[in-house]
């Protein structure tokens, strides 16, 4: 068992991943920013806590974190303004890594998306731009922390049902079922060999225990 913090609890993928994680055995807290969402939450097994991690500075987040073995990066601004974008996507999920190490969270998951890096080669002009900048700050932030991290870069995310397989070594993105991305979490968190890894994936034909493997 272990104790495992999700941050951006009411997101679909995070929606579908407490229940697997809850059914693992483990102790999951799901961070969420509308008290509204409680409810939600809770019914996946995953003990809501009400945090803004936008408004949090380290100490708070450090706090939040204090009694994680293992936390999972999956909130995002969701689009809108790029100041909102750079404010969660980029400076609260560096916050967020930092508060981990602080707080001694060797595990962290962050879940990207499929192209994120320096070189994602968008143009400023697209309104995509900002949140392609946030997440490749971001991750190359996490790739330089004291910490037992992978990043998870899925393809475009669809509602479509969950295969429970996926293709780990495609040169370009497709699609993947949040299902899945959720199933891949949980796959990660459980796998060392993930340790210190990106792995990018679409829908595919590979178990996904098999596939996320070096």
């Amino acid at each position: 068992m272990a104790r495992i913090t999700i941050i951006g609890g009411h997101g679909k993928v995070a929606l579908l991943l407490a229940p697997l994680l809850v059914e693992a055995g483990h102790d999951v807290t799901s961070v969420i920013r509308n008290p509204e969402h409680e409810q939600d939450v809770a019914r996946t097994g995953a003990r809501p806590v009400v945090a803004d991690v936008a408004a949090s500075d380290l100490d708070a987040l450090t706090d939040l974190l204090a009694d994680s073995d293992a936390v999972v990066w999956s909130a995002g601004a969701g689009g809108g303004s790029p100041e909102r974008t750079y404010a969660v996507d980029r400076d609260a999920a560096i916050r967020s890594i930092d508060a981990a190490v602080a707080a001694e969270a060797r595990r962290y998951v962050m879940v990207s998306y499929f192209g994120a890096g320096p070189d994602h080669g968008v143009d400023p002009s697209d309104g995509f731009y900002a949140y392609a900048e946030a997440k490749a700050a971001a991750d190359e932030h996490l790739r330089g922390a004291d910490l037992d991290w992978t990043i998870l870069a899925p393809s475009a995310l669809t509602l479509d049902e969950p295969t429970g397989k996926i293709d780990a070594r495609a040169d370009e993105g497709t699609s993947v079922p949040r299902a899945d991305v959720a199933a891949v979490i949980a796959a990660v968190l459980a796998e060392p060999a993930t340790i210190g890894r990106t792995v990018s994936f679409n829908t595919g034909d590979v178990p996904i225990a098999e596939a996320i493997r070096p």
